[in-house]
């Protein structure tokens, strides 16, 4: 494992009191709580740049043709 860093964060009041207890109760640290949220995120983001990699090749349509076909079609 990588070697870890160390970093100052401000956390909401209410957020730091819910980690302190999720922490106590499923035995782990905030900081692997923290890292796991973390990682967590970064590999969505991973996953919405593939995403949107594997689209780019599809035609743009502006917000406005996509209402007009949405009327046309009576959905709207």
């Amino acid at each position: 494992m990588d070697p870890t860093r160390r970093a100052t964060i401000y956390l909401d009041a209410e957020v730091h009191r819910a980690l302190r207890f999720k922490a106590a109760e499923t035995e782990r640290t905030i900081s692997d709580l923290v890292n796991e949220a973390v990682r967590r995120s970064l590999a969505e983001d991973a996953d919405d740049l593939v995403a949107i990699e594997g689209r780019r090749a599809e035609p743009a349509r502006s917000f406005e043709a996509f209402v007009g076909s949405l009327r046309k079609r009576g959905k709207l």
